[in-house]
């Protein structure tokens, strides 16, 4: 049966082409919110950073409840679009507006600037963000069953989520400027971005078609029944979803402070804000670059091995950024910041390819499919990491008495700003090898019944 699921095509060039566009769409919102949102409300807002990581970390939590509760309302749908198609589309265009209102913060009190922000964002993240998210993650298992395509489908997905990114990062501060700068160049962009987003995701949504749930596999389901409380317990007990919510939440977190903390070294460590693109580029390139062949290496190696070895490496090359960037030299530390990126591309290309072989796992196990509720925890990873990640930046400036109105910063300030770029990804890299290592759901699979 294996075999035949691997031979049949189900997805034509463009439509795998169509759904990896999604993260193009998602990483609008996404990426401008990791790599600007702090230094848009603290530089130009003029908010307090530590307040505001506080508030970030509050909003998370919200998200364990609300991911899990869409994911179990896309398992529930039934519609001619699908299960989870309908909140794939309808959801961006929520996301889209409070992007808008999140960069078009009004002239009010400091207080009601806050509680302004903190109503905003939790409703961006918790509610319309989540439901797009999952929803668009779900469809990993549901407009196809075979692995290698899972596997394609994602690497393509990250193509365009680490491209997006690596073009806010590069291109964002210049198009602010040329719209005006201040708070009307960000609202701007802002806008631009969130119309950019409403296109593709729409695009991407109905370029591709679910599977008919008799094809895909779903005779005996137990999900109509399911309550919240339901899919919390299977969650719970599926230790393969545990821990890929772990490799999420230490990916996005690391990866929520390094962006954050990067334009900040660039500006003040390294005295030129426009070196803050180059360093993106060399992060995030080489993944966009590896991802072409993680197809064909997990198709040879496996999942597992493939992972393994490539955190092994990128822990390696991450050691020698941190030597290069303490002792301030730039060109070795860009050139392992590139090797650390292609190292990092099989686990950000096969990790929804993982998720589905989860829900398989709870279906073998506990006899019910709920794919929408165990993508839950690609949402609820990257926005609970990106959470605590925003969090820990913002404490951390505010530590370091880091001042947006000031031109130059204090030593203290430039040693917590090196600290989150430099050494904090490779202490997140050697906790994310210790989880890959026991994140072998294909044996576990495989040996089920035996």
């Amino acid at each position: 049966m294996e075999g035949n699921l691997e031979k049949k095509q189900y997805l034509k060039w463009y439509q795998k082409i169509a759904y990896g566009s999604g993260d193009l769409a998602a990483n609008c919102a996404y990426g401008l919110i990791g790599s600007f949102l702090m230094l848009y409300l603290t530089n130009i807002v003029g908010m307090n950073s530590g307040i505001v990581g506080t508030l970030m970390l509050v909003a998370r939590l919200f998200d364990g409840v609300s991911d899990v509760f869409f994911g179990t309302l896309v398992d529930r749908t039934h519609t001619k679009m699908g299960k989870a198609r309908p909140w794939m589309f309808g959801a961006q265009f929520g996301v889209s507006i409070l992007l808008i209102m999140l960069f078009s913060i009004p002239a009010l009190s400091d207080g009601a600037q806050y509680a302004y922000f903190f109503v905003v964002y939790v409703a961006l993240n918790g509610v319309f963000y989540t439901a797009n998210n999952i929803a668009y993650a779900s469809l990993t298992s549901l407009i196809t069953r075979n692995p290698n395509e899972r596997v394609q489908i994602g690497s393509i997905r990250f193509m365009f989520s680490l491209g997006t990114n690596l073009f806010i990062a590069y291109k964002t501060l210049g198009f602010v400027e040329s719209f005006g700068g201040g708070a009307t160049g960000w609202r701007t962009v802002a806008i631009i971005y969130a119309l950019i987003a409403v296109v593709v995701n729409t695009i991407s949504c109905l370029m591709v078609k679910e599977l008919p749930e008799e094809e895909a596999d779903k005779k005996v389901v137990k999900e109509e029944k399911n309550s919240i409380v339901d899919s919390f317990k299977y969650l719970l007990t599926n230790k393969y979803y545990l821990m890929i919510l772990g490799v999420y939440i230490i990916t996005y977190c690391s990866m929520s402070i390094m962006n954050t903390a990067g334009v900040y070294f660039c500006t003040y460590v390294l005295g030129d804000a426009g070196t803050y693109g180059n360093f993106s580029m060399a992060s995030m390139l080489p993944s966009v670059v590896g991802l072409f062949f993680v197809p064909a290496i997990v198709k040879k190696f496996g999942i597992y091995k493939t992972n393994l070895v490539g955190v092994g490496l990128s822990v390696i090359t991450a050691g020698v950024v941190v030597f290069a960037g303490y002792n301030k030299i730039i060109p070795l530390m860009l050139i392992f910041i590139v090797l650390k990126g292609l190292f990092s591309s099989p686990l950000l290309g096969d990790l929804n390819a993982i998720i589905s072989d989860a829900a398989t796992y709870t279906f073998k196990k506990d006899g019910v499919h709920i794919d929408g509720t165990m993508f839950s925890c690609s949402s609820m990873g990257m926005k609970v990491g990106a959470g605590i990640g925003t969090a820990v930046a913002g404490w951390l400036l505010a530590w370091g008495q880091y001042d947006g109105a000031a031109e130059i910063q204090p030593d203290s300030a430039l040693s917590v700003i090196t600290l989150m770029y430099v050494l904090v990804p490779f202490v997140f890299l050697i906790a994310e090898f210790i989880v890959v290592a026991f994140l072998n759901v294909e044996k576990a699979n495989a040996e089920f019944g035996k």
